[in-house]
């Protein structure tokens, strides 16, 4: 309600200064019950301050009322089932189950002299909601600068971000003269200098002969080091006789091969035992009920609605929501998945 009355002020301002105005977009409100897939069961359905607050600032062409006017009613005042948003929870679109909550308002004025149509594209996929547009008899007439009650002018957006370009381009720093640059570039180079003068003196060096055997190119550390290829007089040489694999007889090898099938097949049924015996005791999940109105296969659903029963499931005919006319919209069927 606060964005409602800050969007009023706001319109009736511009209409004060002489400008016209057009409002579009998601209202969030139906206003008449025709906008409501349920507007004529609810209870106290003129009594929501959302619309209270549309009754105050709309009116039709042949009366006086509100400063503004509902383009698309006052072009198709009487059509029934005219929705611009549905529920995805409960597929309600493919029924034309939803509400009208997305406007096209223009000022009285404007939309005598100008407005020719105003239309819905509930067929334009991708959202929740659907497109909706109007169309205007008027012709573009160009300016040099912007209005003077464009957002950039407001002195809360002074200083900020005018451009996207500004968003994606590094802004240009100010020119810095030659002189202070080389400047700075010689206090950087000196100190550069006395932090490798200190990095030297606390340094410990190595000593020449540790030096002498450090790897001295990358190549040696994948080469084995000429030292170690060197014969020392006191080290035996290994009996050559134990590296070799001594033969295993033909018949021993083949009597650990029936040995390791045998074991493998025991080890399979053992495996197909127990899965007999789990799938007989847990029997996998149950079959869906039918809904009654169908005989179809219903879904689960889960309550969410804070109370005795959040969390507990419950089984609903899987059809789209819609009017209870509609034979092939959802039934009433309703189901518990487990007793209470």
């Amino acid at each position: 309600m606060r964005f409602y009355r800050l969007l009023q002020i706001r319109a009736e301002a511009l209409l004060a200064a002489g400008s016209h105005v057009i409002i579009l977009g998601d209202l969030n409100t139906a206003h008449r019950p025709i906008d409501h897939c349920e507007g004529v069961n609810l209870e106290c359905f003129e009594e929501d301050p959302g619309r209270k607050w549309l009754d105050g600032l709309l009116s039709k062409l042949d009366c006086q009322g509100g400063a503004f006017i509902d383009t698309y009613r006052c072009f198709h005042p009487k059509q029934e089932r005219a929705f611009t948003c549905w529920s995805t929870i409960t597929g309600a679109r493919r029924a034309n189950y939803g509400t009208r909550i997305d406007y096209v308002l223009g000022d009285r004025t404007l939309v005598i002299d100008t407005f020719r149509d105003s239309f819905l594209l509930p067929e334009v996929m991708g959202s929740d909601h659907c497109p909706v547009g109007a169309i205007l008899s008027v012709s573009s007439v160009p300016a040099n600068q912007c209005p003077p009650l464009c957002t950039r002018f407001l002195p809360e957006f002074s200083g900020t971000q005018l451009k996207i370009l500004n968003f994606l381009v590094q802004p240009k720093q100010e020119p810095v003269s030659k002189q202070s640059v080389l400047q700075v570039s010689s206090q950087t180079q000196g100190q550069m200098r006395q932090n490798k003068a200190q990095v030297r003196s606390i340094r410990p060096r190595p000593s020449r002969a540790g030096s002498s055997r450090g790897q001295k190119k990358l190549i040696n550390y994948f080469q084995p080091s000429s030292s170690r290829l060197k014969a020392s007089p006191n080290v035996e040489l290994p009996n050559l006789c134990a590296l070799v694999t001594p033969k295993i007889p033909e018949d021993e090898v083949m009597g650990k091969g029936v040995e390791g099938q045998a074991k493998d097949a025991e080890a399979k049924d053992k495996k197909e035992v127990w899965t007999s015996f789990w799938k007989s005791v847990l029997g996998g999940p149950l079959p869906l009920p039918l809904c009654g109105g169908h005989g179809e296969p219903c879904v689960m659903r889960t309550v969410k609605k804070a109370g005795p029963n959040q969390g507990r499931q419950f089984y609903m005919c899987s059809r789209p929501r819609g009017p209870s006319t509609d034979p092939s919209s959802r039934c009433n069927f309703f189901l518990w998945s487990r007793p209470s």
